[in-house]
């Protein structure tokens, strides 16, 4: 296989005559093309941090992100995203950037030659909705939905690929199911899809929530993809029931795909424990409401672990240095050693930290996860936080773990099949045309890496550790990870919907 500028061309019969300026030996090892992150919360990190080592060394080429409804552009005003970037802090950091931007192109721009890896970007409805009508509470009027379709529209233009909902964040979770379907129907005209984390307090708060995705793909007709379909702790319902409900609808004829990550741990942000109605206003709203007494009292009323104790929480992400010697520790030992009632601790904490700190929580029924990810449906994203010292170990391990642990030590997926739900799937759903497979053509994003060695060291307790067995990393035609090494090749660029 050779590359030149930034494309393959398959090499056949003897090559010893090929004058190349580098020639890699693969011997024993897979060369297959880039991973591809559908699930990445690295928006700003990557533009904070362009080596992106914890993702370019698992052999990730191409992240999308935007997803989960929180996404940066378009903005009204450099004011509303800086509200933006502090109201998510907890999510997809807050770093120090000198890049400003206000549309979806202007964003997009800022990743061109500028990054290790691509991106491809879908707009959160968060975006769309500030932009539109502010950051409160309410239903949309028409004229505010008609002012939406135009920012959507404008927004697939400049090359996004789709837009995202993540109803358990406000202010995406202010959006009704109508105003989505309306959303959605130029996205679909335009080849878009409809990215969507879904409502899980709606109806029954097991299978509601993805019959009101599925509800949109139908009355809509754009393309669904599910974000980590998984069976969570404590456990409701059948896992076999839901992905039921996926091949139900597909059967019925609607297009549904969707992704999980290979972990027992999640994480959010740390805010995400406080109700929707909290939110309204946006992040200054939201710590009146924290620091008021009467807000602390109506928030203790419905203030629980996202897990099954607080034992099961897990801090990490501060600003201020007397708090860091919380890293990693549960959130059950912070309320102890605080002597406070759970608000109060929190709420301290919060306010301290200026709404920013994160949490990994254990989350995934590990029993039914093979389930998920055997289902020919399902493709990979890491979900991974790049966030403080102790993230969740997805962030680090997610490819390489399939591949060492669940392919090569368990059994549980083929690698053809492990690497289609890396590459060849995701590229497909994103409609790229010349990503995702190896052919005369195709981009130059390779991973090279030894099927007998390839894994990953990092633990819920040690998660900031790279992965083991990657050789060579190639990125649109340039050596990102040689020898397992860094290059610093920032040879990555924002992939844009029609031109890609």
């Amino acid at each position: 296989m050779a590359v030149e500028g930034g494309t393959v061309s398959v090499l056949r019969g003897d090559v010893s005559g090929v004058d190349a300026e580098r020639v890699m030996d693969a011997t024993g090892r897979v060369a297959c093309p880039g991973f591809m992150d559908l699930h990445a919360h690295s928006a700003l990190m990557v533009l904070a941090n362009p080596l992106h080592e914890p993702k370019v060394f698992q052999g990730i080429t191409t992240e999308l992100i935007g997803i989960d409804g929180n996404s940066y552009a378009p903005m009204p005003s450099h004011k509303d995203l800086t509200d933006a970037i502090r109201l998510n802090s907890g999510l997809e950091g807050a770093p120090p950037l000198k890049q400003r931007w206000l549309s979806v192109g202007e964003y997009l721009d800022c990743f061109d030659g500028k990054v290790c890896c691509n991106i491809a970007y879908v707009m959160g409805n968060s975006a769309v909705r500030v932009t539109a009508m502010g950051w409160d509470d309410r239903p949309a009027t028409g004229n505010e939905v008609g002012r939406m379709r135009d920012i959507v529209r404008l927004g697939m233009e400049e090359g996004a690929f789709g837009i995202s909902t993540g109803l358990n964040y406000p202010p995406v979770s202010y959006a009704d199911t109508a105003e989505l379907v309306e959303l959605s129907t130029d996205p679909n005209r335009l080849g878009g899809t409809y990215h969507t984390h879904v409502r899980y307090p709606l109806g029954d708060q097991f299978l509601d929530p993805y019959r009101e995705a599925l509800d949109i793909g139908r009355r809509s007709g754009i393309p669904i993809h599910i974000r980590h379909l998984f069976q969570r702790l404590p456990i409701v319902g059948s896992a076999q029931d839901m992905m039921g409900l996926v091949d139900g609808a597909r059967a019925e004829g609607l297009d549904v795909t969707f992704d999980t990550f290979p972990s027992a741990y999640g994480g959010t942000q740390l805010i995400a424990i406080f109700p929707e109605w909290a939110h309204s206003g946006g992040p200054d709203a939201l710590v009146d409401i924290i620091r008021s007494p009467e807000g602390r009292k109506e928030l203790a009323k419905s203030l629980a672990p996202r897990a099954a104790t607080w034992h099961d929480v897990w801090l990490t992400y501060f600003k201020q240095p007397h708090n860091r010697r919380w890293e990693g520790r549960s959130v059950a030992d912070f309320l102890e050693v605080s002597g406070k009632s759970d608000i109060d601790a929190l709420r301290d904490l919060l306010i301290e930290e200026d709404l920013q700190t994160s949490y990994a929580a254990n989350q995934n029924n590990l029993v039914t996860m093979p389930a998920f990810l055997r289902h020919p449906l399902c493709m990979v994203g890491t979900d991974g936080l790049l966030l403080g010292d102790h993230p969740a170990p997805r962030t680090y391990a997610g490819f390489p773990y399939i591949l060492g642990s669940l392919v090569r030590e368990e059994g549980i997926l083929s690698l053809t099949d492990a690497i289609r739900k890396m590459t060849s799937a995701p590229a497909q759903r994103l409609g790229l045309r010349d990503r995702g497979t190896l052919g005369n053509g195709a981009s130059a994003d390779i991973v090279v890496f030894d099927p007998a060695t390839v894994g990953s060291p990092a633990t819920i307790h040690e998660p900031r550790q790279f992965p083991t067995g990657i050789d060579y990393v190639i990125v649109n035609g340039r050596i990102a990870v040689d020898h397992g090494e860094h290059s610093g090749t920032l040879a990555g660029r924002a992939l844009r919907r029609g031109k890609d």
